[in-house]
């Protein structure tokens, strides 16, 4: 097939990437030429693991083709996959301008009827709001489009796995035609016929994907619904969290219970920093926004926020517990991407602990193996060290903010070594406590705090 992708972001680049490896032909444009600048230099605005290979591979196959001219794209296609920006807006209510824009765009230089899907995550009632832009841009021009909806279920850092074998595949359409043209899109996947770049000896023996089909609105809900209820499990563990430290209780015990309910399952209920990133913050405020505009009372989802937001000022209580005074005091912070895998700052609690304790006069300095490029445009304030150990030296304190596994797999005695006291801060309780102390350090999870036994004093 013949598929557009407006939108040269995370979504759109693994979408039209990973399209193009099961040998579909993409176009991708986006009104930000520096995003096209970097693709046509071979390289990628995004780090996302395996995708340059895949999208550098079908450039070179004459599969991905990046232009600058959105009417190119647009006469080319068949398709038109959408996936721009959804932005909150100061009330937390989708800024959808650009899919207006982009409506606008394809209604103005079509040639001909074109299907377009939203890939964009959007609040239920945007494809019918999309339909009603299109016929009104085309009218003039006598041109009818299809619209569906598409929503992408990718986790930055395992996005090709994510797209390559995914679980689910939601149509949201209204007509016979729409379903067949995106079943014949995504044939390979269902057949499990394609060359999977995600594992280079063979793909896994994993279940084809189920094929749900649902209307528009239906598929706009199921994106919604599904990320809110993931940022409710992560603040359900941040709650307990709360909890278990008083009383005592090792929490990641009490999750790992938890979660080895099937009815349950133990993904999502780590207790950390809050959730953050580009997805969750923003899916969660659209559709807390969306159930008020139709008054339905999302309470539930508004306490899940308000979790959300005191998880670092919890852990900067824990910080200055152990440092007493913070103003002048050198911290290394240690991950500043949301999550590991990715260069992605957007909305990332990590980032935000670490600009928050600059602002209370700590001397911070910042590590990242991803994101630095990101993080030293958008916190110029901050101190940054090319490695860890770099940033540790001459520590009073050490945080992990985000979980790489560079951080676990760290010499910590070297660690030890390189600091002027030996503290660790986990907010993401992704080393052992008993090993830390047994190495004498004085360790802090989110949940609790551990510390070496003082010597015991030998009396002649």
């Amino acid at each position: 097939m013949k598929i557009s992708v407006i939108g040269a972001g995370y979504v759109g680049l693994v979408t039209g990437g990973c399209l193009a490896a099961l040998g579909h032909k993409i176009w991708c444009t986006d009104n930000d030429t520096h995003k096209l600048d970097v693709l046509e230099s071979g390289q990628l605005p995004i780090y996302e693991p395996g995708l340059d290979a895949v999208i550098l591979k079908a450039q070179a196959e004459g599969r991905f083709i990046v232009t600058k001219d959105p009417v190119e794209a647009i006469t080319a296609a068949e398709a038109i996959m959408i996936c721009v920006g959804t932005p909150p807006g100061p009330n937390g209510e989708a800024d959808l301008s650009a899919i207006e824009n982009v409506a606008y765009t394809i209604a103005r230089h079509a040639q001909s009827s074109k299907l377009v899907i939203e890939k964009s995550t959007v609040p239920a009632r945007t494809g019918q709001e999309l339909k009603r832009a299109l016929a009104v841009y085309g009218k003039k021009r006598g041109l009818a489009f299809r619209v569906a909806s598409n929503p992408e279920f990718l986790r930055e850092g395992t996005a090709l796995l994510d797209f390559m074998h995914p679980d689910r595949i939601v149509v949201g359409v209204e007509d016979d035609e729409t379903e067949r043209q995106l079943r014949e899109m995504y044939r390979p996947l269902l057949e499990q016929r394609f060359d999977c770049p995600v594992h280079p000896s063979g793909c896994p023996s994993l279940p084809p994907p189920h094929w749900m089909v649902t209307t528009i609105s239906g598929g706009e809900l199921i994106k919604h619904a599904s990320n809110s209820f993931l940022a409710l499990k992560i603040s359900y563990a941040n709650m307990v969290a709360e909890l278990a430290e008083k009383l005592g209780a090792d929490i990641d015990q009490v999750m790992r219970a938890v979660g080895m309910d099937p009815r349950i399952g133990n993904k999502f209920l780590n207790p950390g920093l809050g959730f953050g990133g580009f997805c969750l913050p923003k899916d969660v405020q659209a559709f807390i926004h969306l159930a008020g505009q139709l008054g339905v009372d999302f309470s539930m989802l508004k306490e899940a926020e308000k979790i959300n937001k005191r998880c670092i000022s919890r852990f900067i209580d824990k910080i200055r517990q152990a440092l007493w005074i913070l103003k002048g005091k050198r911290i290394a912070v240690l991950g500043l991407a949301f999550k590991p895998e990715t260069d992605d700052i957007r909305f990332s609690t990590s980032l935000d602990l670490a600009l928050r304790l600059a602002e209370e006069g700590a001397h911070i300095q910042a590590y990242d193996p991803e994101a630095m490029t990101k993080a030293r445009v958008a916190a110029p304030q901050l101190n940054f060290s090319d490695s860890a150990y770099e940033a540790v030296r001459d520590a009073e304190a050490v945080i992990i903010a985000t979980e790489w596994k560079e951080f676990r797999d760290l010499d910590w005695t070297r660690v030890r070594d390189l600091m002027a006291r030996p503290l660790v801060l986990d907010g993401r309780n992704c080393l052992p406590a008993a090993d830390m102390v047994s190495l004498g350090f004085d360790y802090y999870s989110v949940a609790g705090s551990h510390s070496q036994p003082a010597a015991a004093v030998e009396v002649a």
